[in-house]
């Protein structure tokens, strides 16, 4: 199996393929159509035209996935582009929203706010 981890990069196609295309195929859009390195470890994001399916390819260092996903019912809240533009890149966690239905055009990530080191807190607080 393979794991998201922040330093995973997702890029999600932004034209719809035919779900036929298997490993050759996906990988051949990935190096040409979205000019990536299909083989980087990031995991590409494909649909069809009625976001209905997706399918998934990521190569885990021994081998390439793909992986598909068929709704029932319904459809994926695609991202939007610009026009001319290849891909949307996505993080983890916008992924897991769109995997579990959620609209990303209404959802609004908060401002993080990381906390200063153990070791710049210390020199902080003593006046350094």
């Amino acid at each position: 199996m393979f794991g998201l981890t922040t330093a995973t990069r997702v890029f999600a196609a932004a034209n719809p393929i035919d779900m036929r295309k298997g490993f050759d195929g996906l990988f051949g859009l990935v190096r040409d159509s979205l000019a990536e390195d299909p083989l980087s470890g990031h995991l590409f994001l494909f649909t069809n035209r009625q976001k209905t399916r997706l399918k998934v390819l990521v190569f885990d260092g021994s081998g390439l996935w793909v992986c598909s996903k068929r709704l029932e019912k319904g459809c994926f809240a695609w991202p939007s582009t610009q026009p001319g533009q290849s891909s949307i890149t996505l993080r983890p966690g916008e992924l897991a929203l769109l995997l579990n239905g959620i609209d990303l055009t209404k959802t609004k990530p908060r401002p993080w706010f990381r906390g200063l080191s153990a070791a710049s807190n210390s020199q902080e607080k003593s006046g350094l």
